[in-house]
């Protein structure tokens, strides 16, 4: 059974750093797609930033500059939060994609106070 597991979040004050971290255990094809998404209350969830098999790169706008996606190995992930802001309180959530299926963490609380 394949399990995406999200570690790393918690409560941090404006201006300060977090790292996620994505970890993906299990049988799975080769991972081509590492996604992280946000999702704040009342809102919709959304994507911020993703990794292909390449080593391609994508950022919303929100977060272009501070936050950095690497590739720690074929089955993990990190998310480098760098200048956190109040806004970008939400549950964080991972997905992974191999050729034929998506899995989801289920998701880790971050909380910037100001």
């Amino acid at each position: 059974q394949v399990q995406v597991v999200e570690s790393g979040g918690g409560l941090v004050q404006a201006g300060e750093s977090l790292r996620l971290s994505c970890v993906v255990s299990g049988r799975t094809y080769s991972i081509n797609f590492f996604g992280w998404y946000r999702q704040a209350p009342g809102k919709q969830r959304e994507l911020i930033t993703d990794i292909r098999s390449s080593g391609a790169t994508n950022y919303h706008d929100s977060v272009k500059g501070r936050f950095t996606i690497s590739r720690d190995n074929a089955k993990a992930v990190s998310l480098q939060m760098n200048s956190l802001k109040p806004e970008d309180t939400a549950v964080y959530y991972c997905k992974v994609m191999d050729y034929f299926t998506e899995y989801w963490g289920q998701g880790i609380q971050v909380t910037v106070s100001s």
